[in-house]
């Protein structure tokens, strides 16, 4: 497993940080971790379109979504 070193993170925050790994029950390394994780498993908006692009196989014409609002407006 690799080790991360964060320099230069203001006192402030890192107070913070304590006190939420506190009250989660963790070790900052383990409230890290988590965090790191849950982070990581999740999509970026970049990745989730890249996705819809090579999932999204639209054969369907401009005249068939057309064909489609008439045929509705037909049924009404």
């Amino acid at each position: 497993m690799t080790a991360l070193t964060i320099r230069d993170v203001p006192e402030d925050q890192v107070q913070t940080l304590k006190v939420r790994a506190a009250q989660a029950g963790k070790s900052l390394q383990a409230y890290f971790l988590d965090l790191i994780a849950r982070e990581t498993s999740k999509p970026t908006m970049v990745e989730m379109v890249a996705r819809l692009d090579r999932e999204a196989t639209a054969s369907i014409s401009a005249e068939d979504v057309l064909a489609a609002i008439d045929e509705g407006r037909t049924g009404r």
